[in-house]
Order: structure tokens, then C-alpha cells, then sequence
């Protein structure tokens, strides 16, 4: 079995694993299945994998690591010798070492990791930071990636653990700053919401954390890890930031890197 296993608030994580798996399934002719966890009823869910599953494991790049939030859920993951292939994507910036502590999380689960890369997808933040990435460019990478891997079980020339780029130990979580170099601290953000809300509840129904309250969209029940969601699938484009700190660290972003083209970068 190939499986796609995820977290994709905003579906670019989604594509570029849905994409590899499916190359995978095709190439070793094997069956294939999706593990969407981005939702939090899904990460309530114990998950035990087989020796001879492989899985294609993606989440995004939160200031460089792996988000905090689902270190649970992945800790909580029995691999039982499955080979894995880690992926995380990221907004332009950097991955740092999101993708060594993402291969390391599933070593220790008990995969075996044989392959692993680092794509590049619109950021959350913004709609104009590696906009509409993952591209066709992107996917075609991804395809390749997929077929050099299938090419590499054939010849059972795999080794785990995969070697990627990054320190150990891991670095702390990219901590952005104004001009004077003080730190902002955005953790406790929230949207806001506008009048144009037509309180569809579908906010409520996409943020990964449960936080949106669906009596009244306006309220917030949980925390807000500024994934996206809410504001990138609202359909009347309702929701928004406000917050000095956030705006200015997202313009930082986009001025001092909207004309980078940031790399694709994969390891077997």
C-alpha cells in the first residue's frame, strides 16, 4: 500500500503528495489511499502502518520546523519498519531544519526513510509570496522525484536514514524582527472578520485547530496558528489581519523576497 499522508490547510502540501504517491502506486503497481489529517478529528485517530507500506509525509513549514502543533499526532504514529518519504513545503523563505526534524520524527516513529524533499508553496501569509506555487514546474520536479524513487526500489538501492539538508540539534523557530532587531510576536493573532461575512461556517468547517466558533464565526475557541484557511477559502473574502506586528513581518516577507524564486530541493 502507498499512502498519501498529510497536513494541508491550504491544499499546497496536498498536491506535491498526492502527486509523488500516486507516481509511487503507479510505477511499483500497488494500491494507494489518502491520509488527510489536517482536521483535528483526524489527528485523534491512532495510525499503525506495515512493514511493507510506504508513505509520502508532508506537512508545511512553520518558521522553519515543523509545526508544533501536530508533533503529537506524529510522535503518536507506529511505523513498524514502513518506508516513509518526508516532505515539507515552504513559503518562499526558508525551510531551515524542518525537514531533518520531520525525518527524524519518523525514524523514531519506526519508519525507515528513503527519499526525502523540500518544495516550495504560496505562503500562507500572503497571496503574492511564491505565488500559485506549487507550479507546473514544481509538479514536474515532484513527478520526476516520484519515478527516481520507484526506479530506486526496483534496484533495492535505497538507504535509510535519507540523508537532508539541516543541523542537528535542531535550531529554535525563526523568529522575525523589525528594523531594530526587536522580536515580533504573532502567536496570539486572530483574524478579524467584516461585515461581508455571510456566515457560510466554512471557516469553521477548513482551520486545522477547531478554533472558529460555528454559532458565530467572529469567535475564537482555540488557538490560531496563521495558517491560512479561513482567509485564502472564505468565498466573500471576509476574513483579515489587522495586527501592526503581523502586517509589517508580511511585508518584510514580500519585499525582501517576492522576487526570489526560491529551489525545490530532493534527496534519495
Amino acid at each position: 500500500m502507498v499512502y498519501a499522508m498529510y497536513f494541508s490547510a491550504t491544499g499546497t502540501t496536498k498536491k506535491v503528495v498526492e502527486l509523488i504517491a500516486e507516481v509511487l502506486g503507479e510505477g511499483l503497481n500497488c494500491t494507494s489511499e489518502t491520509i488527510d489529517f489536517t482536521l483535528p478529528i483526524v489527528r485523534e485517530q491512532k495510525r499503525s502502518l506495515e512493514k511493507d507500506d510506504i508513505v509520502v509525509f508532508g506537512t508545511p513549514v512553520y518558521a522553519g520546523r515543523v509545526p508544533n502543533v501536530l508533533l503529537k499526532y506524529i510522535k503518536g504514529i507506529e511505523g513498524n519498519g514502513a518506508k516513509a518519504i518526508p516532505i515539507v513545503l515552504y513559503g518562499n523563505r526558508n525551510y531551515d531544519d524542518a525537514l531533518i526534524e520531520l525525518r527524524n520524527l519518523l525514524e523514531e516513529d519506526g519508519f525507515r526513510t528513503i527519499a526525502a524533499g523540500a518544495f516550495v508553496g504560496e505562503h500562507s501569509f500572503s497571496y503574492t509570496l511564491a505565488q500559485g506555487r506549487p507550479d507546473e514546474q514544481d509538479l514536474k520536479i515532484a513527478k520526476d522525484f516520484g519515478k527516481s524513487i520507484v526506479n530506486m526500489l526496483k534496484d533495492n538501492s535505497e538507504h535509510s536514514p535519507v540523508s537532508v539538508n539541516g543541523q542537528t540539534p535542531i535550531r529554535g523557530y525563526y523568529q522575525p524582527r523589525d528594523r531594530k532587531g526587536n522580536s515580533i510576536d504573532i502567536r496570539k493573532v486572530k483574524p478579524k472578520t467584516t461585515d461581508s461575512c455571510i456566515s457560510c461556517k466554512l471557516c469553521a468547517e477548513v482551520c486545522p485547530m477547531g478554533a472558529i466558533s460555528f454559532e458565530d464565526v467572529r469567535v475564537y475557541q482555540n488557538i490560531c496558528i496563521k495558517c491560512g484557511a479561513c482567509i485564502k477559502k472564505c468565498p466573500t473574502q471576509a476574513k483579515y489581519f489587522d495586527d501592526p506586528g503581523f502586517l509589517y513581518h508580511k511585508e518584510e516577507l514580500e519585499v525582501g523576497l517576492g522576487n526570489k524564486r526560491a529551489v525545490v530541493e530532493t534527496f534519495l
